[in-house]
Formats: structure tokens, C-alpha cells, sequence
């Protein structure tokens, strides 16, 4: 009925060498684990295809920007020595346009300068 401090003790120890072993194969199992792991991420990026090469990367381009502005000024003219208002109607214009148009090639680096470990 009653236990004797002696075999408390044995089932104390008991339990701690089940913790134990439970545990020690816990860590023996962790490489086997990670390299399972490991071999799933490898296979799905796999099954997505080819990575991304910044040196096969080309791009060809074509800026063309336009620009145009229109400056229309108008008044009168006055005699500058005796400050008389002449009258006369004076009117500028002025146009200006701007066209530029820049095409061209551009690789982002040498494919040579990449590593890729086989």
C-alpha cells in the first residue's frame, strides 16, 4: 500500500532513463531529419525550373521623350524718354520643341563573374 522511499526513488530513476533515452535518440535523429528537410526544398525549387542569372540578363530599350512649349506675350510699347504711351501693340511668340530619342542595349554583368556550385 505504501511505498518505501526506496522504491520511490527507483521509479524517479525509471522515468529520468526513459527522459533520457527518448531524448538521446531525439538528437541522434536530427541529421537524418534535416537532410530529409533539405531534400524536399531541393526537389520542390527543382520542379520550378531555372534560377534567376543576373548575367544572362539583357535588356533592350527605347527612351523618346517629347517635349513642347508655347509662350505668347503681348502689350503695349511706351516712349521710354518722354513716358508717353505710344499705343503700339506688340505681340511675341515663342515656340519650342524638343524631341530626343535614346535606344540601346544593356547586359547587367559577365556570365564568366557568376558562380554556381555543381
Amino acid at each position: 500500500m505504501f511505498m518505501r522511499d526506496s522504491e520511490k526513488a527507483q521509479s524517479t530513476l525509471e522515468y529520468a532513463v526513459i527522459i533520457a533515452v527518448v531524448v538521446a535518440a531525439l538528437i541522434a535523429m536530427q541529421t537524418y531529419f534535416k537532410r530529409g528537410v533539405q531534400g524536399k526544398i531541393r526537389e520542390a525549387s527543382d520542379q520550378i525550373g531555372e534560377q534567376f542569372s543576373p548575367g544572362q540578363t539583357t535588356n533592350e530599350y527605347t527612351i523618346i521623350s517629347n517635349t513642347e512649349s508655347s509662350e505668347d506675350v503681348s502689350g503695349t510699347t511706351e516712349d521710354a524718354a518722354a513716358g508717353d504711351d505710344v499705343g503700339a501693340k506688340t505681340k511675341t511668340t515663342t515656340v519650342s520643341k524638343q524631341k530626343q530619342t535614346r535606344t540601346g542595349t544593356e547586359t547587367v554583368a559577365k556570365q564568366s563573374d557568376e558562380y554556381w556550385p555543381q
